[in-house]
């Protein structure tokens, strides 16, 4: 059982990816809270014209956020604002897409008991070979470590209480998807660990289904001259990310 409160984001509709988490937490013997995801399509344009900075997004983002990433955003900020206001020191968010390693429960334990100097700790990365900062152990075979660049996706993380409470207060209107501005940790000040090897992993449904990345996806067949300017976006994105990231890794923190 986990020290801290343990959140699951679902969408009314997938109920068969909130069945298979239900049954594989419960195997776990980890409770959890389910909490229904806000459905991005469903926002009236007025509340998204408030919520959403379409010219931040402009200068900031590699693509315009769609409606399937603003939703997954504004839960996020949701279970920061519950966790905020909470009794615990700490909350877990897991996105539904998941499967768990039989490493999932000592790792949240060990995790709301840890006095490392980090306010988010991912729990899973695609890049299994990152270079790394920092390591120590932390429970069992695993290890928190300090990533050189903070994981890509927001499937599943240990957040603390006053990173949630900030986070929350800075995050609107959103501009960027959730794991982006998680990715530009120097923005926000955020000291992001990750834990290696990761206990979770993405399921087989997460490729299936109608997930972000899909969505994106079906979104993303430009053409012609918009083709280019969707390039020349993501050259200059990128190149902004990479400098920012190498400066504030290699420069600011050798001083």
């Amino acid at each position: 059982m986990s020290a801290w409160p343990v959140f699951v984001i679902n969408m009314d509709e997938n109920t068969d990816r909130m069945s298979r988490v239900t049954a594989e937490l419960s195997g776990l013997d980890i409770p959890f809270t389910r909490f229904s995801a806000v459905n991005g399509r469903a926002i009236p344009e007025d509340e998204l014209a408030r919520i959403y900075d379409a010219r931040a997004n402009a200068r900031r983002a590699r693509h315009p956020m769609i409606a399937a990433e603003i939703g997954c955003y504004l839960s996020h900020i949701a279970l920061w604002r519950r966790i905020a206001a909470g009794d615990h020191q700490g909350g877990i968010v897991l996105e539904d897409d998941f499967t768990a390693s039989d490493a999932l429960p000592a790792v949240l334990d060990a995790l709301a008991g840890d006095e490392g100097d980090w306010e988010i700790a991912k729990l899973f990365t695609l890049n299994k070979d990152q270079r790394l900062l920092e390591r120590r152990p932390l429970v069992g075979g695993s290890e928190i470590v300090v990533p050189y660049k903070v994981p890509t996706t927001t499937l599943g993380y240990a957040i603390r209480k006053g990173a949630a409470t900030r986070l929350a207060g800075a995050a609107l209107p959103v501009s960027r998807p959730i794991d982006e501005d998680h990715k530009h940790f120097w923005e926000l000040g955020l000291r992001v660990a990750s834990v290696m090897p990761p206990p979770l992993q993405f399921s087989e449904s997460s490729f299936e289904d109608g997930s972000i990345q899909s969505a994106r996806r079906r979104t993303s067949r430009l053409r012609g001259g918009a083709k280019l300017a969707q390039a020349w976006r993501t050259f200059r994105y990128r190149l902004r990310y990479v400098a920012g990231l190498h400066w504030h890794r290699l420069v600011k923190r050798a001083r």
